[in-house]
């Protein structure tokens, strides 16, 4: 296999502000947590009503 001068290298790739995993702020969590209360909320319900 030859290396392409005009590819990027496995370096360049993983250093790349594109390919970061995003860091998560407070307001983002807060969210994350309401929709998780929700559907536990939701789902107890619907479980509920299931079984009678």
């Amino acid at each position: 296999m030859s290396n392409n001068s005009q590819e990027p290298s496995k370096y360049e790739v993983q250093t790349t502000k594109l390919n970061q995993m995003p860091v998560p702020d407070k307001q983002r969590e807060e969210f994350a947590e309401e929709m998780v209360e929700d559907a536990k909320e939701a789902f107890g319900k619907q479980q509920s009503n299931n079984q009678e």
